[in-house]
């Protein structure tokens, strides 16, 4: 046996298939395409959706909800997570440093889920009220630090900038 006597079986390959070459190729004058219309002509593509004009799925269902632009992503924590954690105190940047959190949103939402059998002292921008009554019940204390605000453009563009002011001149 020899690698370069190696033959595909009979049949198995076969030409491509050339359309638009004309009458004597069995696929003559259209080309499978039929004679009008729209998917008759080059560079025709189907809109997602299209039901032959009937009036598409995406269309008929309802829209549902909304999005509230005044909604604040917090990082959460639970209380369950804080009992895990090694040390009595905990901070925000205590907590990114050892990669419980990866990044603070608007500040850091302590939630009551789990169970807290240790005094702890936990500083932290939203606390939940269950999360509040079990780190107390705990004998441990809490601090409410003020909530971080997202860097906002200024809103009245006439107003002086003192940076824009020293680049401009």
């Amino acid at each position: 046996m020899n690698l370069s006597s190696l033959r595909s079986p009979k049949g198995q390959k076969q030409k491509r298939q050339r359309v638009g070459q004309g009458m004597g190729t069995g696929r003559g004058k259209f080309s499978g395409r039929g004679a009008k219309g729209a998917k008759s002509i080059s560079g025709y593509s189907e809109m997602r959706g299209f039901e032959g004009g009937q009036m598409p799925l995406h269309r008929r269902l309802p829209k549902r909800g909304f999005t509230n632009i005044f909604h604040k992503e917090y990082a959460i924590i639970n209380v369950s997570q804080l009992q895990d954690l090694p040390g009595d105190s905990f901070t925000p940047e205590s907590l990114l440093a050892t990669g419980v959190l990866k990044k603070l949103e608007y500040g850091l939402k302590i939630l009551g889920n789990g169970e807290l059998t240790r005094p702890v002292t936990v500083r932290a921008h939203v606390f939940s009220k269950s999360a509040l009554a079990k780190i107390q019940a705990a004998g441990g204390t809490i601090d409410v630090i003020a909530p971080l605000v997202a860097a906002q453009a200024p809103s009245d563009p006439t107003s002086s900038n003192p940076s824009q002011a020293e680049q401009g001149s």
